[in-house]
């Protein structure tokens, strides 16, 4: 039931109220995208200020008259606010207004349930839904609220009420024991590339910000991006291969947003689980987006919230194409260690500097050395040029590769383990690739 979607947008009224005793106040333009997101007709935004929320209606009575004044004109089939509603809140306002009322993480929920395309992420998505339902099933059978006793009147000793509150947790708890056997299988995934020695790279930040563009950019995949809220639900992984580092895995995720409501991050926990199981998390930031300052404060608290706040972070500022007079850069710290970068996903400027940046990042300091390897580990060169660690080969008379790579220190011990030999007083080499090779490898780059 809670996938089922109107064919066309309901007429809706936005009400979006400044509270002054609130530290933190929500973006009225972010709730208009997420009304549009949802697939609401917005036809009124009403707006307003108080001192504290009514306990009864949230809204004072001039507002909520105003407010019923509009649905009556305009005749709307739902009220969204760009607050958080008690439950008892949202039962007295839909008795005054007629019509159905949604608090801002309703609204957040019904984007998710649009979205979801995985079994997994409708789960996630439904036991969200549920918990939120939990509270608000009241309005729904105030007609069937008493027990009834006497002769022949005796039944089974439950309300419709109760009945529905009993199979919304016996769902709750089905759908824990799925989630705890996803949970189960992405611990084993990562317990197998941790064997593997295969580095995690995860992406996270404000929704709408191009993390899957940037994702696509670095993959050369086609997820599914666009320029909207949630466009992206279902985390996806995708094997990358970085130069003078090796393979890693890169992974999108789920966008945050102001206040995310908790039972959001409590049912995608599963999924948040591989950003803080990550080696390193690409932070990506609206450069072009005037509150990006905000968000990126947001975000930081989520990932607090899911304990990846110690995870290395590498800030990438997305859409400079959108700036004036803005050129991919890397920004370094005092240490020369890279802090932030900036690209433009969508025009593919700045991804060469992003790599380089991500390989610094992981692979610590590089080491430029020149070893040997007999013709009989003919594998364990292909193993170094698939990492891209060669930079340059030549082979001697006897069948002895001369190679010159750069690598990380730890990579250049395994390698002298595996049986290659360091040259101390490396002679200058010779590529004896031939041109056809070089064209081509130019062509592949």
């Amino acid at each position: 039931m809670f996938f089922d979607r109107p064919d066309s947008g309901e007429v809706s009224i936005l009400v979006h109220i400044s509270i002054d005793s609130e530290r933190e106040q929500e973006n009225p333009s972010e709730f208009e995208e997420l009304a549009l997101s949802a697939g609401a007709m917005p036809v009124a935004y009403i707006t307003g200020a108080r001192k504290q929320p009514s306990p009864s209606h949230f809204v004072g009575s001039g507002k909520l008259e105003e407010i019923a004044a509009a649905v009556h004109a305009n005749k709307a089939e739902l009220v969204l606010f760009n607050h958080a509603l008690s439950p008892s809140q949202e039962r007295n306002l839909e008795q005054v207004l007629k019509c159905r009322v949604l608090d801002r993480t309703g609204l957040i929920l019904d984007i998710f349930a649009q979205r979801a395309r995985s079994h997994e992420g409708k789960l996630q998505v439904e036991l969200a839904q549920l918990q939120h339902a939990s509270t608000r099933l009241k309005r729904g059978w105030t007609h069937l609220d008493r027990q009834k006793g006497g002769i022949g009147l005796r039944g089974a000793g439950e309300t419709q009420l109760e009945l529905d509150q009993r199979m919304i947790s016996q769902r709750i708890k089905s759908i824990n024991k799925s989630l705890g056997k996803v949970r189960g299988q992405r611990e084993q995934g990562r317990r197998s590339r941790r064997r593997a020695e295969i580095t995690t790279i995860s992406l996270v930040g404000y929704t709408n910000a191009g993390k899957s563009s940037l994702f696509n950019g670095l993959t050369n995949s086609d997820a599914y991006a666009a320029d909207q809220l949630f466009a992206t639900l279902d985390s996806t992984l995708r094997r990358i291969n970085l130069r003078n580092f090796g393979p890693a895995v890169l992974a999108d995720t789920v966008g945050f947003i102001s206040h995310l409501p908790h039972s959001l991050v409590e049912a995608f926990r599963a999924t948040l689980e591989e950003t803080a199981a990550a080696n390193l998390l690409l932070h990506v930031v609206d450069a072009a987006n005037e509150s990006h300052t905000a968000q990126i404060e947001q975000v930081n608290n989520v990932l607090t919230e899911i304990e990846a706040d110690s995870v290395t972070q590498l800030e990438v500022f997305n859409k400079i194409d959108l700036l004036d007079d803005c050129e991919p850069r890397i920004q370094r710290d005092t240490n020369g260690t890279p802090r932030r970068v900036w690209v433009s996903a969508r025009t593919g400027a700045g991804l060469n500097l992003l790599q380089q940046a991500i390989t610094e990042l992981l692979a610590g300091e590089l080491v430029v050395e020149t070893v040997q390897i007999g013709p009989q580990q003919a594998r364990l060169r292909s193993q170094l040029h698939e990492k891209g660690f060669i930079e340059a080969e030549a082979i001697d008379e006897t069948g002895t590769w001369h190679l010159q790579v750069r690598l990380p220190k730890d990579n250049l011990q395994r390698l002298l383990k595996q049986g290659a030999t360091l040259v101390m007083t490396p002679e200058p080499v010779v590529n004896t690739e031939p041109d056809w090779f070089e064209e081509e490898r130019a062509r592949t780059a």
